[in-house]
């Protein structure tokens, strides 16, 4: 059987009601159940339920439960390394099953939804599987008279909040490193994409994780969200979102019990493409992809193209070209390159930042509409916005879709300061083929990360996390597993 043909097989499953995640068991919640419906056709595949303040409260019982009689946090590395191996494994055998079911929940072209999703998902539970048993306390350098040690333990209970674009994918960020540091985890799915984490939960428990130390709770933000970040019980708080919910959370610590929270809150990351760079013609391919895969719906997406006055017009035609010839359709199509918009309010939004930036004075180089209606799914053509002002909304806000300002500059210091004004600060890209100008660029914009001469791409060897408000919080990397850790001093008299 062919890859499409399992596709095909797999698309026409029927999807039990889905159900919570709590202490090992699958139980139903005390609201009405949310719809599920697939940006791919806008019919209803299944039901997930819509967790209260009480459920929720039900699965910190139970993540906390298995956190202190240590049937996780006080198991041997070793031990812990074995399990998250394991989950590993399962998600690689499972790669396709997984991938469609993620694709049917949230519109992500198959092709870049197995790498992104199940590939990278298992890739990061093997990263911090390798890294549980290399997590070192110091020694201080004391007086001989004292010892002074420094333990790193295990926070408690992790609260996590996903979004719906890559939900394998982070969900795996947070859950991975808080994992093998020894926490249990309460996991909450974005309303709109729960289906791929809640089966992670059956394959966790399959691996091995002993119950209570994964919780998965859908529902609500306003609600379920809600009663996760008012919790008095979840010591850590980990969210990838918008910066309205990311406000939010932070007032529900302060009004809690004053629990961390590390925020990844998106970006409108800027793309400058020099008249020196090595490659225009690749530059504008690889800037393409960078923007309209997955519709746009990518944290890091180069949103913003600035380019050099003198080479302006050639390079936007390159890109609209490249941009045009991409396939739009079926996600679950091999054959297409683009996949749906998750949800018709996504959409709808999408189309209000086109009319407003054309009745702003932006011009329409490519696109704009939506397209593919007669088949009931959300699907935008890739939009290309020439002549945007800095002061333009679409300059400054995220979009989240595949929309595109293009604004033109004439010197280095402008391209920085273009780059620098927006209140996000969470990738960059830079084509130049001078090194020094590279080094001058990446010193000079405030972004978490900076590509040069490629856009995209970054693995688990880094973080993944912005400046201004982008955000505080890492992903990915060693540094992840710092905000599931606290610090203890041991100061022992000899």
């Amino acid at each position: 059987m062919t890859v499409q043909e399992r596709i095909n097989a797999l698309r026409e499953k029927a999807i039990a009601e889905q159900k919570l995640f709590i202490d090992g068991k699958w139980v139903d919640g005390e609201g009405e159940p949310l719809e599920v419906v697939s940006p791919i056709d806008g019919q209803v595949l299944t039901t997930a339920e819509r967790a209260s303040a009480a459920d929720v409260n039900r699965a910190v019982a139970a993540a906390r439960q298995a956190f202190e009689d240590g049937r996780w946090s006080k198991m041997a590395p070793a031990g812990r390394k074995k399990v998250l191996h394991r989950i590993a494994d399962l998600i690689e055998e499972r790669a396709i099953e997984l991938t469609v079911l993620g694709v049917r929940d949230n519109g992500t072209e198959f092709n870049m939804a197995i790498k992104a999703e199940a590939g990278s998902a298992a890739g990061t539970f093997r990263y911090y599987a390798e890294a549980v048993d290399k997590i070192y306390g110091e020694v201080a350098p004391t007086s001989p008279d004292v010892l002074g040690l420094v333990h790193k333990t295990p926070v408690g209970v992790v609260g996590a909040i996903v979004p719906w674009n890559f939900p394998l994918m982070i969900g795996a960020w947070k859950l991975a490193p808080a994992l093998a540091t020894g926490n249990s985890v309460v996991l909450k799915p974005a309303e709109t994409a729960s289906l791929s984490l809640l089966n992670l939960a059956e394959i966790c428990a399959e691996a091995g994780l002993p119950d209570g130390v994964l919780n998965v709770v859908t529902g609500q933000g306003s609600v379920t969200g809600e009663a996760i970040a008012m919790s008095m019980d979840v010591d850590v708080l980990v969210f990838t979102g918008s910066g309205g919910v990311g406000r939010r959370l932070l007032e529900y610590s302060a009004a809690s019990n004053l629990k961390r929270v590390y925020l990844e809150l998106g970006g409108k990351s800027p793309n400058i493409v020099f008249a020196d760079a090595p490659d225009l013609e690749k530059a504008a391919a690889v800037s393409a992809a960078g923007i309209f895969r997955n519709s746009g719906q990518v944290c890091v997406a180069g949103s913003r193209l600035l380019v050099e006055r003198s080479i302006h017009d050639e390079f936007v035609d390159a890109l609209s070209r490249h941009a045009a010839a991409f396939k739009v359709g079926d996600p679950l199509d091999l054959t297409s390159q683009i996949g749906a918009v998750n949800s018709m309010v996504q959409l709808e939004g999408n189309l209000g930042f086109v009319s407003d930036a054309t009745a702003q004075g932006a011009e329409l180089a490519l696109g704009g509409g939506r397209i593919l209606e007669s088949t009931g799914g959300y699907y935008m053509e890739p939009t290309v916005l020439t002549g945007v002002k800095p002061d333009d909304r679409v300059f400054r806000e995220e979009v989240f879709g595949p929309v595109l300002a293009v604004t033109a500059f004439d010197s280095d210091e402008e391209a920085i300061a273009l780059a620098n004004g927006t209140d996000y600060g969470l990738s960059a890209g830079v084509w130049t083929g001078s090194l020094s100008r590279t080094h001058k660029m990446v010193a000079g914009i405030r972004s978490g990360i900076v590509h040069v001469n490629t856009y995209g791409g970054s693995d688990n060897t880094v973080p993944l996390g912005g400046v201004k408000q982008s955000g505080n919080g890492h992903d990915k990397s060693m540094h992840a597993i710092e905000k599931y850790l606290d610090l203890k001093t041991a100061w022992i008299q000899l």
